[in-house]
């Protein structure tokens, strides 16, 4: 291969053809427009296919989304049995594509397609089949498929939007972690145009639903030399036609999208905070008495910067007022209505309520709110007054809390490690006195006894090397193995000490997961006189989660229904058999607070192959 391997052209990629981030990066189509290979990120390479015919690199699929970043020293292989993967120094091989079929070659295609082919050169696997956030000329959005945003500009990691086209024929846009018609930002209103409709674009950016006899357009399209169109959901939760001249002095002009209200998107400023809509940019701003949970992340919602007491606030000599902010909504969830009320009447309502974290006043209604607040944004037309209770026992300033909130805060937390390592100090104690005593005991009953014998019985015994070599037959037989090894519980341990992986502290999470699935199911993670079906706690949790039918797992009991999917979800997130999906404790705590988004877990066993 010559040194220029990175501007080379492949029409044929054959088995054993491999990449290298620094050295031999991408393989491109056969008239250089397309690239698929290793593209530079912050902190490392993702594996995608991007427009390479133009000065900025574009990306248009990323491969392994959900943990796409790789080291510099990532080798990504066609090996000889026809799949496509990513080797690591770890020893961990990640598929990257791959077939039921035997694959003897593979192809980037001129239209961005990335394609492997079997013997009878029909494709065995292509990228257009599992778009990622990015639509291409030619490529197809099928029924029960979706488009979801990137996490951010530089990270291509699945993001809080959706773009799906449904089986009814409706084309919708969700946040990810949730669906119904109430929740959709966008509709197409073409429902009942079939089962079948799919969402198309062609060369001339028309984009259009096709139910294959008839088809609606979207848009008109126009014919423009050297011009590239895509459709892309962007970060920010908006879906939109682009194009872009292939001239060097080019640039990605928008071409149409379904709405300019960049508020519009639900969840857009995460939980707890609410869109402001300035001219042409949406800004994010935090309740009153919140900071961000991630400064300088606006999706990350936000959180209180108090302590909040509760019903024991009485007790403990802390008080609040209310801050109204007016035109300002979000999902109405009351737990309580009021009616014929006055706004005064309703801050009065909500403070003398240790329940009421926020109300809704409208045309003398009342609604009373809980935590988390959902879809905040301010609307003009809208006559609504939202009512915020702060704690007022210290002053507060914006993003700091002055003597109280977040002092409180830590200052419990410091009690809390404290007394959590006193307990550790006593027990470690204990256990060392009675380890001596055990000894002590142990050793005492041998002395009761003829000493013949007793090294054997009580220590370790030592072999010399005459004896090693005499007893392996000259080091050619295998006596036996070490006995050293782990121990756990049956079912709390995490996957990675079986497969000996390396061990992190996302092991921890894993058994918390486990503990947590069965408070909330009140059985056993293994409980062998259950059905096969309901055997293995995490399966039939997850299958409970899949088919909507998380009431079977907690029976008669009467339960909140959100609260109980956010649980479930939070722990299918912790049992995620590849560790690097499970979330840091940090964040378990942030998702059991209601202070951040929960997108939708995937089968904890989903890529258990790729290991």
């Amino acid at each position: 291969m010559a040194a220029s391997a990175q501007k080379q052209r492949y029409s044929n990629i054959s088995l054993g053809s491999s990449l290298e981030p620094n050295t031999n990066s991408s393989w491109l189509s056969p008239s250089g427009l397309y690239a698929f290979g290793f593209y530079k990120l912050t902190n490392g390479y993702a594996v995608g296919v991007f427009i390479a015919g133009i000065p900025e690199k574009t990306v248009v699929w990323t491969a392994n989304r959900d943990d796409p970043v790789f080291p510099t020293n990532a080798i990504l292989l066609l090996t000889d049995y026809g799949r496509l993967i990513l080797k690591q120094d770890n020893g961990d091989d990640i598929n990257i594509a791959s077939s039921v079929r035997p694959v003897v070659s593979a192809s980037m295609l001129d239209n961005g397609n990335f394609v492997l082919y079997d013997s009878s050169r029909r494709i065995a696997w292509q990228s257009f089949d599992s778009p990622t956030d990015t639509l291409l000329p030619g490529q197809r959005l099928p029924p029960g498929m979706d488009l979801v945003s990137s996490a951010s500009k530089t990270n291509p990691a699945r993001g809080i939007f959706r773009l799906a086209m449904q089986t009814d024929g409706h084309l919708a846009q969700y946040p990810v972690e949730i669906s119904g018609a109430s929740y959709a930002y966008y509709a197409s209103g073409t429902i009942g145009t079939g089962n079948n409709v799919s969402l198309n674009l062609d060369n001339n950016g028309l984009l259009y639903l096709f139910n294959g006899s008839s088809a609606i357009n979207l848009t008109t399209g126009q014919y423009r030399k050297r011009t590239i169109y895509l459709v892309r959901i962007d970060v920010d939760g908006i879906f939109r036609l682009y194009y872009r001249s292939l001239d060097p002095q080019g640039n990605w002009t928008k071409e149409w999208s379904p709405t300019e209200d960049k508020c519009a998107p639900l969840g857009l400023c995460g939980l707890n905070g609410y869109c402001i809509q300035l001219d042409t940019v949406a800004e994010c701003e935090c309740l009153p008495g919140f900071d961000r949970v991630s400064p300088g992340n606006s999706t990350s919602g936000c959180e209180r910067n108090f302590v909040m007491e509760g019903c024991k606030a009485e007790e403990q000599n802390v008080s609040y007022e209310i801050i109204s902010l007016d035109n300002v909504v979000w999902e109405d969830v009351n737990y309580g209505v009021l009616v014929s009320m006055t706004k005064a009447d309703c801050a009065k309502a909500c403070l003398e309520d240790c329940n009421c974290d926020a109300a809704l006043f409208k045309d003398g209604n009342c609604r009373k709110q809980r935590l988390p607040l959902r879809y905040g944004r301010r609307v003009q037309s809208n006559p609504t007054v939202s009512l915020i209770k702060v704690n007022t026992t210290a002053p507060l300033s914006p993003g700091v809390s002055s003597g109280s909130g977040k002092e409180i805060k830590k200052e419990i937390r410091l009690d809390v490690l404290i007394i959590s390592i006193s307990l550790f100090a006593l027990a470690a104690f204990i256990l060392a006195i009675s380890g001596i005593y055990v000894h002590r005991n142990h050793v005492g009953r041998y002395k009761k006894i003829p000493h013949v014998g007793l090294i054997e019985d009580v220590g370790l015994r030592a072999f010399t090397y005459p004896e090693l070599v005499e007893a392996t037959n000259e080091f050619k037989e295998k006596l036996g193995r070490g006995a050293s090894g782990i121990r756990g519980t049956r079912g709390y341990v995490a996957p990675e000490w079986h497969k000996k992986l390396p061990v992190t502290v996302k092991v921890d999470v894993y058994s918390y997961g486990i503990v947590l699935l069965e408070i909330i199911c009140g059985r056993k993670s293994v409980d062998s006189s259950l059905s096969e079906d309901e055997a293995i706690l995490e399966e039939w949790v997850y299958n409970a989660f899949e088919s909507g039918e998380l009431s079977k797992l907690v029976g008669e009991e009467e339960v909140d229904e959100r609260k109980l999917e956010r649980l479930i979800k939070i722990g299918i997130w912790c049992i995620q058999d590849e560790p690097s999906l499970r979330p840091s404790m940090k964040k378990v705590l942030l998702m059991l607070e209601g202070n951040v988004d929960i997108p939708l877990p995937p089968s904890p066993t989903s890529f258990i192959s790729t290991f």
